[in-house]
Parts: C-alpha cells; sequence; structure tokens
C-alpha cells in the first residue's frame, strides 16, 4: 500500500490543464470593443498624469521643462506600452476589459502568451491602426497581427 505523503510517490498533477480542447471563440462586438477603448484611455491618461506628477516630484522643474521639450509621442508610447503589456500580460484584461467584463485570448480560447501580448501591444503603434476595426470582420491588428481575440469572460 502506497503512503499518499511519501516524497517518493508520482506527481498527482493532471496534464490536462495544459492541453484543454480548444474552446469556441465567440468576438465580442465593436461598441463593447469602442467601450474598452474609451475607458482604457482614460486609465492611459491617469497613468501618464501619475507619471508626469512623479517627474515633478523628483526632478522639479528641470523635469518639467524637459518633458515639456520632447514630443508627446516619445512621452506618450512608453506609457501606452507599459499600460497594456503590465495588464494583459498579468490578468488578460486591461481597466475597459475589466469593466466590460471581456479577455484577451489565443486563436484556442485560451490565454494569451507574453509574446503575443506584446504584439499586441506595438502593433497598437502603427499609425492608423484604429481604423483597422473598419473592415468587415471588425477585428483590429493588434489582434490579426498577434493572432489574438477579444472575448466575453466566462
Amino acid at each position: 500500500m502506497k503512503d499518499p505523503l511519501s516524497p517518493y510517490a508520482p506527481p498527482k498533477s493532471s496534464l490536462e490543464t495544459d492541453y484543454q480542447e480548444s474552446a469556441e471563440i465567440v468576438l465580442v462586438s465593436k461598441w463593447l470593443r469602442l467601450a474598452n477603448l474609451v475607458i482604457d484611455y482614460i486609465g492611459y491618461m491617469i497613468l501618464a498624469v501619475i507619471v508626469g506628477i512623479l517627474v515633478a516630484i523628483i526632478w522639479g522643474e528641470e523635469g518639467i521643462k524637459y518633458m515639456e521639450s520632447i514630443p508627446d509621442i516619445v512621452f506618450g508610447a512608453p506609457i501606452l506600452l507599459g499600460y497594456y503589456i503590465f495588464f494583459e500580460s498579468l490578468t488578460g484584461r486591461t481597466l475597459g476589459k475589466l469593466v466590460t467584463g471581456t479577455k484577451v485570448v489565443n486563436e484556442n480560447g485560451l490565454r494569451a502568451s507574453f509574446g503575443q501580448i506584446l504584439g499586441r501591444s506595438f502593433s497598437r503603434l502603427i499609425p492608423f491602426e484604429v481604423f483597422s476595426f473598419l473592415g468587415e470582420k471588425g477585428r483590429g491588428w493588434h489582434d490579426s497581427l498577434p493572432r489574438t481575440y477579444v472575448v466575453k469572460n466566462r
């Protein structure tokens, strides 16, 4: 008889969680995606204000003058990337997705990889990317390039 607490007993983990069957992917509506964008934009702006305040506290007037001298894209792009990479890689959701009950998944309906999250985030910097939703399927480049989807959270 085997002792269940024996350190020599085989592991009791299941491989089924690592190799789940593909879940059916049902895309959320363009309107829900728009709501995500608006809420995420507000979250991004709040984060940018916090960064600006921290720069002012740490470097004072000199830091503020420096921030004013650089183009907005140089200041904003790292904050935008940080916002999406941090939240989507950690939870599969941003503030907007949390509020609307949606999440990012891969082609199999499972959690997107960190590489896919990086691809999604950097794809947002493509000029006119926001207009990529106007196509027939309504799937933006930041979804189609890294092969991710936004679905309702179950």
